[in-house]
């Protein structure tokens, strides 16, 4: 085991809090630390790569559960890559989904605001209308 560390000293290398690395752990995304007489987790570098990793793959917008099978996948490096292709494929069409919908709203949104000239009675004002007009 490289050099070991408790739990504090791997949250502040990896900016992960100390709570979200326990989770992680009982997420099955961390492997089970190895523990201390007295019970403190201890952690190496293999945890500091996998937590960077874990960084990464969130901001890119991944789930926990796709991260999940990142991992798996990543432990299996001399295996073709078509599936870690499909995971990031299926999430990159996930993304521009969420964005075609930001879009209609950013859309209808600056329409409402267009709409309305910002002075005047409330009851006229075109973006209250919108939003409490009947649908039917």
């Amino acid at each position: 085991m490289d050099k070991a560390m408790k739990i504090g000293e791997l949250s502040r290398r990896t900016g992960i809090g100390i709570d979200t690395v326990r989770y992680y752990e009982r997420q099955g995304l961390m492997r089970p630390a190895n523990r201390m007489a007295s019970g403190y987790r201890l952690f190496d570098e293999q945890d500091v790569a996998r937590l960077h990793f874990i960084r990464r793959a969130k901001v890119l917008g991944f789930t926990l559960e796709e991260i999940g099978e990142l991992l798996a996948l990543s432990d299996h490096r001399d295996e073709d890559m078509a599936s870690m292709k499909a995971v990031a494929t299926a999430r990159l069409a996930d993304v521009e989904r969420r964005l075609a919908e930001l879009e209609r709203m950013r859309d209808g949104l600056r329409t409402l605001v267009d709409a309305c000239p910002g002075h005047g009675a409330m009851a006229r004002c075109p973006i209250l209308n919108a939003l409490v007009e009947d649908a039917a």
